[in-house]
């Protein structure tokens, strides 16, 4: 049966017709007319884990400070902008709503027509919520992000009763640095707002999400391009810079190639790397240096690692840090110039409350901590360490203050910032 095809002639038959097909496949019988595929499919999944079909589960709904880190810590965020274009106003005249859940489900953006999101509510289809597959059966968030392709769900498609008053289309959003899901994009809306175009139009925007974090990904291996050639130029012998996925900014010595396989999770060392053989890996801002290592050779001794935390120019605040092969330098936000400070003069480490107690006056604020120190170890890796955060133990720490400390970070309220200013000799 062509699903699309025959609710858009008739969407009050086409829903009797998957009512009977469901009915008889959850009966044992022989439907006379036979589910689609990737809905059959689903189904015998959903009866082998034990979803029930006549009543939802709603698993727990995650706390709004839950929500906000994953939005935060979320790929997803950088294409929110191309998601709402290419579908929200489409989707409110349609009486449609735009979803977009993480890689697990769970639902963080929820936006469209209001009396739709009202209807959402009813089903738990609300922000939190957990709408994987396996938790509340076939659907256009779940299946999609099990099968990796887009799916159209219409009516009793839905394996569970209550959602057969809805149609939903889910196409998946994946990193195009390694192919990982990121999470699914979907539009829902009431069964007779279906429309058999709809699947085509949310794939055609997913793939143009995935085509604008392709741009985000050449724009950084620029960024990392600019900061390998010095170092590169510093060295002899066969050497590569890659990203944190193995993708490459630049090499010496050596015939380029796309991507260098890395370990599942590299740390600096030695390794042995299928492309190069023995290599010695160190970090650098947003990536890692991989130099191929001559095995009889004598190990090199590690030299000692230097971070300059400058704070000394008015809104011009870096971080240097210097090791191996040469030395990078990263240019702090405010937020960054203020957590680095904090962990600089506490190098015995800080807990995630702790930190925010200093920052914020507030120990519950964690998670906005967390959600600020994952992206400072995108390009400090390996020298920032956590339970408790701090600078790896094998540092050289140096923090540069202007000479009149009034001025130390001038725009910081955080309370600890406050205190060491005022305590600091004039």
């Amino acid at each position: 049966m062509n699903v699309p095809q025959l609710a858009a002639v008739d969407a009050a038959r086409a829903a009797r017709v998957l009512n009977e097909v469901r009915d008889a496949r959850l009966a044992g019988q022989r439907a006379r007319v036979a589910p689609r595929p990737v809905i059959e499919q689903s189904w015998d999944r959903m009866l082998r884990s034990g979803v029930d079909p006549d009543h939802d589960f709603r698993a727990g709904l995650l706390s709004a400070d839950e929500v906000r880190r994953r939005r935060e810590e979320s790929p997803l965020r950088e294409v929110l902008p191309v998601l709402r274009e290419g579908l929200l106003s489409v989707a409110d005249v349609a009486h449609h709503i735009m979803v977009v859940a993480d890689e697990e489900g769970r639902v963080l953006w929820r936006e469209g027509c209001g009396p739709v999101l009202r209807k959402a509510d009813g089903l738990g289809f609300e922000l939190g919520a957990d709408w994987g597959e396996a938790v509340v059966g076939t659907n256009g968030v779940g299946t999609p992000a099990v099968v990796r392709r887009p799916v159209q769900v219409f009516a009793a498609e839905h394996f569970v009763r209550s959602h057969a008053a809805w149609t939903c289309a889910g196409a998946p959003i994946t990193d195009p640095r390694n192919g990982r899901l990121l999470g699914v994009v979907d539009v829902s809306g009431p069964l007779e707002t279906m429309h058999p175009a709809t699947l085509a139009w949310v794939d055609s925007v997913a793939k143009l999400a995935e085509s604008r974090l392709r741009e985000r990904h050449l724009g950084s291996l620029e960024r990392l391009r600019a900061v390998a050639a010095p170092v590169l130029a510093r060295l002899g012998g066969r050497a590569a810079v890659v990203d944190a996925d193995g993708w490459t900014a630049a090499v010496t010595g050596m015939p380029y190639a796309n991507r260098i396989a890395l370990p599942k999770s590299p740390s600096p060392g030695r390794r042995l790397l299928p492309a190069l053989g023995l290599c010695s890996i160190e970090p650098l801002a947003g990536g890692w240096l991989v130099r191929s290592v001559d095995e009889t050779a004598e190990p090199a001794p590690r030299g000692t690692t230097r971070i300059v935390l400058d704070l000394s120019r008015p809104r011009r605040w870096s971080v240097t840090v210097s090791e191996g092969a040469g030395s990078w330098t990263h240019e702090l936000s405010p937020r960054h110039a203020e957590l680095l400070y904090l962990l600089a003069a506490h190098r015995g480490g800080r807990s995630a409350a702790g930190l925010a107690e200093d920052m914020f006056g507030d120990p519950g604020r964690t998670v906005t901590v967390r959600a600020e120190l994952s992206r400072v170890r995108r390009y400090l890796g390996g020298f920032l360490e956590h339970r408790p955060y701090r600078f790896c133990e094998d540092a050289e720490v140096k923090v540069l203050l202007p000479a009149d400390t009034r001025a130390l970070l001038p725009h910081s309220t955080a309370p600890a910032v406050l205190r060491n200013r005022a305590a600091a000799p004039r």
